[in-house]
Order: structure tokens, then C-alpha cells, then sequence
């Protein structure tokens, strides 16, 4: 898939522990991105972070490790990601959810990946 220069980033804050449908929920958005042929979804676990609720989750308090901060980012089409979007608000239903203008400088893959 070739991406135009101009493109948005989706990129969604949540919590490690969020669920959907009994499942892990960046998991869930990840296989969902992937079935409607977005460009790509990159999972990221943060070591120390807060939210809406100000308390702090950190991988240095054993009992708090167990909801580290986790984003998503996405990154397609503008009308790509707005089409997303509605499934997106009924999957998530505590976090963040930011878009912004990025520029594509690149997006390329191996040939040996061509096939896959």
C-alpha cells in the first residue's frame, strides 16, 4: 500500500489491564486495524505514566505494575482513520484518544515480505 505524504496518527491511551469482549484491548484494536487494511498499528508499553484519574502507574510498585500505561498508534488516510473511529469509541471505554496531521516520509517493507 502506497500512503499519500499527508496522513494522521490515531493514537489511543489506555490502560494494560482494559479489556474487550474478555480480551486484552490494544490486542483487540490491533486484529481490528488489521482486518480493515490499515496501513499499520504499533502497541507501546509505557514504564511510568497517569490519567484522567491522576494515579500514577509505574513497573516500580509491584501492585501497580499490573496496569501499566499502554498507546496504540495508528497511522492511514484521514478518511481511513475516521472510519475507525465509531468502532474504536465502543471499544474503549476509559483512556485517550489524540489524531494529528503527521507527514509519511516513508513506508516500504522487505521483498522477501512481498508475498506475505
Amino acid at each position: 500500500m502506497k500512503l499519500p505524504w499527508e496522513a494522521q496518527l490515531l493514537r489511543i491511551f489506555i490502560g494494560e489491564s482494559d479489556r474487550c469482549h474478555g480480551r486484552p484491548l490494544h490486542e483487540v484494536i490491533v486484529e481490528e486495524a488489521r482486518k480493515r487494511g490499515m496501513a499499520g498499528a504499533t502497541v507501546l508499553r509505557g514504564m511510568v505514566g497517569f490519567g484522567a484519574n491522576s494515579r500514577i502507574h509505574t513497573s516500580k510498585i509491584l501492585r501497580l505494575s499490573e496496569d501499566l500505561p499502554i498507546v496504540v498508534e495508528i497511522v492511514d488516510r484521514p478518511e481511513r482513520i475516521e472510519a475507525f473511529l465509531p468502532e474504536l469509541d465502543g471499544m474503549v471505554e476509559e483512556g485517550l484518544v489524540t489524531i494529528e496531521a503527521v507527514k509519511v516520509f516513508a513506508y516500504r517493507h522487505s521483498a522477501a515480505n512481498k508475498g506475505a
